[in-house]
């Protein structure tokens, strides 16, 4: 049984400021039924919500897990356990949003290709390369395995311009706790 990994039917999406999304999560240790049913109802929830990329820590399970799927479909969405990214490498800015600060977008400057290295839900270990697109998910998400929001990578006339939307949440928080 992995650490941590609450009733999987109850799961949601948890918004900012809730602690758990600054926290570095603990690497999956063992992949078991857990981890799977962790993994496709994540996938689920992401697509449900029109994202293309959820990591464990935004559904409230602090371990190193994402699901990225570049198109949004479920067929198209792949599980890496434990990432590990490399070879960053080049510069692009691209408008982000992210499914836990929900209205709340901005431009962030990130490489523009990149290596992961992580496990399946086989435990095969893999290696695969990204670019432009997909290499923005894999960082935003590993970002969220590391604490990391994409606000926190805003510039200042970009925090500027989140703060209204970002107290908001805050209020949401503060009333529901």
């Amino acid at each position: 049984m992995n650490q941590n990994i609450p009733d999987i039917k109850k799961l949601e999406i948890i918004h900012y400021p809730n602690p758990i999304l600054m926290e570095q999560a603990a690497p999956v240790k063992e992949i078991d039924e857990n981890i799977v049913a962790l993994s496709n109802r994540m996938i689920d929830m992401m697509v449900e919500s029109d994202g293309v990329g959820l990591a464990a820590p935004q559904v409230g399970v602090s371990l190193r897990l994402i699901v990225v799927s570049p198109t949004g479909k479920k067929e198209d969405a792949e599980v890496l356990i434990n990432p590990e990214l490399t070879n960053l490498i080049g510069c692009t800015d691209s408008e982000e949003g992210c499914l836990s600060l929900p209205g709340i977008r901005g431009k962030i400057r990130r490489s523009e290709s990149c290596t992961v290295t992580a496990y399946d839900l086989d435990g095969n270990k893999f290696t695969m390369d990204a670019t432009d697109f997909t290499a923005i998910i894999l960082q935003h998400e590993t970002d969220h395995l590391d604490g990391t929001l994409f606000v926190d990578r805003l510039n200042a006339i970009g925090k500027m311009a989140a703060r209204r939307g970002l107290r908001s949440l805050e209020r949401e928080f503060d009333e529901s706790h």
